[in-house]
């Protein structure tokens, strides 16, 4: 199920990139229109990543009531390997796999301090690299699809290894 949602993820993220971008190679599509899609576009990769992350530990069997335990999971797997160290460091919890200590263990007023370090480093990484690949996009004659899917994909990729970093191993049944 695991490697499913990951396939369905990287191929959703790549595809809605691509289209993107090649949508603006498109003769009457201005820079303007281009744009606007883009920052669409950028939306709608939250949304499937915050998808992704929540699947993801609901199939480990991470039951997440709490917004603030929702907010640390999906922050953390769209910011990968730096998350880790702050959510180690703040929550002074030490192991392999912090998604499911996270809901488990962790105080919510921790997690707050977690969510309000996190938030920022995502609005300056995630914001700068959808930024860059904005401006890609809109690249004239089909590079941008090239671009936005090539892009896509990567940022993807690096959700998919968090969230493998994050909860461990597939399990065995899903409850």
């Amino acid at each position: 199920m695991i490697r499913s949602l990951e396939r369905m993820y990287v191929s959703a993220l790549a595809g809605t990139g691509a289209a993107v971008g090649g949508a603006a190679a498109a003769p009457g599509v201005g820079t303007g229109v281009a744009l606007a899609m883009s920052a669409g576009e950028a939306l709608s990769s939250l949304e499937l990543s915050a998808l992704f992350a929540l699947s993801v530990a609901e199939v480990h069997g991470v039951r997440i009531d709490e917004i603030e335990r929702r907010r640390t999971i999906v922050l953390g797997v769209m910011l990968g390997g730096s998350a880790t160290e702050t959510i180690s460091k703040i929550a002074q919890r030490t192991g392999q796999h912090w998604g499911r200590q996270i809901v488990s263990r962790v105080p919510v007023e921790t997690l707050r301090q977690i969510n309000a370090i996190l938030g920022r480093h995502f609005v300056t990484k995630y914001g700068t690299k959808q930024g860059i690949i904005v401006l890609g996009r809109v690249a004239p004659f089909g590079i941008g699809a090239v671009i936005g899917g090539t892009a896509n994909a990567a940022l993807a990729a690096v959700a998919v290894r968090a969230s493998r970093r994050a909860f461990g191993e597939s399990p065995t049944s899903w409850p």
